[in-house]
Formats: structure tokens, sequence, C-alpha cells
């Protein structure tokens, strides 16, 4: 009861929070999840959620998304999630790196989450960084823009910092720039499932069994498309310097329980 409160309230926040930001649902969501599964079933599990969200996200925001953008960004980032995807399960085998004691309890510092929290850390400066947030890349890099992105998706679930670089410039409007931003999302969502999918299958068929945690991700997805919906009769009138600065405050913590294996 308390993992499925837990992670339903941070679904419901986060969805409605990310609706607006650069950042996607999985970055703040996957510590939810971590904090009661393993590191590689968190990212997968939310990877669900996410996905779910993004279809919702982009039926309530029907016809918005930019087509160019989406072919032009889009298809180098599914390429690319499929590596990110398989990088991960790569990280997954392998053993601790450390472990420490933290409130009475263990904690493991693995590659996944070393690599994983570092990330986050890295990705928060550009929400609290004014430099880092007002990074433009040239629109004839959007290709480039799709290849990191995706890897970073399929790594970590971390590829909404990286799209805002590369669209913000397109100059999109709050709801076409959320809307393109779905349509993304869910591309790169799809391919990186179906590795999540194969790896999980052939443990299983290996006897090291690893289930998804079905309730927990429907209360998470339900929790999810809450937020989304109030996020959607926000957006015309968000203030984004405080939502930065929040989004940035919470990357900073969940990266360093991540990286220090409390989380």
């Amino acid at each position: 009861m308390t993992a499925a409160i837990t992670i339903g309230l941070f679904a419901c926040g986060v969805s409605l929070l990310t609706l607006f930001s650069g950042f996607g649902l999985g970055t703040l969501l996957m510590p939810a999840f971590a904090l009661f599964l393993p590191v590689e079933v968190a990212v997968a599990s939310t990877a669900i959620v996410h996905a779910a969200n993004n279809v919702f996200k982009v039926g309530l925001l029907a016809g918005g998304a930019e087509r160019g953008v989406v072919l032009r960004f889009g298809l180098p980032a599914i390429v690319a999630s499929f590596a990110g995807a398989l990088a991960l399960t790569t990280l997954s085998s392998q053993e601790p790196l450390a472990t420490w004691s933290f409130l009475g309890r263990s904690a493991h510092v693995t590659p996944a989450k070393l690599i994983m929290g570092l990330l986050i850390l890295g990705f928060a400066l550009f929400e609290l960084v004014p430099a880092l947030r007002s990074l433009r890349a040239p629109l004839r890099w959007l290709p480039v823009g799709g290849l990191l992105s995706g890897f970073f998706g399929g790594l970590s679930g971390h590829q909404g910092a990286l799209r805002a670089v590369f669209l913000t410039p397109l100059g999109l409007s709050p709801t076409r720039f959320a809307s393109t931003q779905a349509v993304l999302a869910l591309m790169v969502d799809g391919a990186r499932l179906v590795v999540y999918g194969w790896s999980f299958a052939a443990l299983s068929a290996a006897g090291n069994g690893v289930e998804i945690p079905w309730p927990l991700v429907a209360v998470a997805t339900l929790s999810a498309f809450a937020g989304a919906f109030v996020g959607k009769r926000l957006l015309p009138k968000v203030s984004y310097a405080g939502l930065h600065r929040l989004v940035g405050i919470l990357l900073l913590v969940v990266g360093i329980g991540l990286a220090a294996g409390i989380v």
C-alpha cells in the first residue's frame, strides 16, 4: 500500500510538472519505482507508464505535433534508443561497485544506479543554470538531437532535456511543443520497450525471472493521466521560472540518492 500511494502521488505530480517542462515523466518517476524495485525493473515499469501517458497526452493535444520534426528527430531517436536500452541490460547484470550503510539500511552502488544518478545530476544543471537552460542547437542538427535523446532515453529514460535543446529554437506554441514532445517520446518508448521485453523474456527463460509489478504500473498510469489532464488546463497560464527551479532541485536530490545507492 505504501508503494502504491508513493508512486501514485509521484506520478500525478510529476506528470503535471513535466507537461510544461523539457523533462519527461520518467526522469522523476523512475526513482520512485526504484525505491521498491530493482533498477532495471524500475526503468521498464516507468517506460510503460511513460508510454501510456504519452498516448494520453497525444490524444489530449490531438493534431498538434510538427510532422517534419517528428520525422527528422524521431526516426534517428528510435534507432539510438535500441542501443541505449541494450546498454541498460548490460549494466543491470553487473555486480555492485560498493556497499555501505545509510540510516540503518544497506546502500548498494551499482553501475546502473551510478550512471543514472550522474546523468540526472548533469541534466539538473539544465534546469538550474540559466546559461545551460538557454542553450539552443541549430535546426540542421535535429537528427543529431534525435540520436542523443534516443540513446539516453533507451538507457535511463532521460530524453526530454535534450529534446528541449533542439526543439525550443523552433518557436512552437506551448501546446504544439507539448504535443511534439509527446509524439517523439512515444516513439522512443515503443522502441526501448521492445528491448526491455526481450531482455526480461531471456532472463525468465534462463530461470532468472523478472516480473513487472502490474498493479503499481496501473496506479502510476492512472495517476499520470490525472496529472496530465489537470496540466492541460493550466498550460496557457504556466510560469516557467519557478517550475524550472523546482524540477532542478528535485533532480539534484534524486541524482545524489541514486549515485550513492540510497535510492
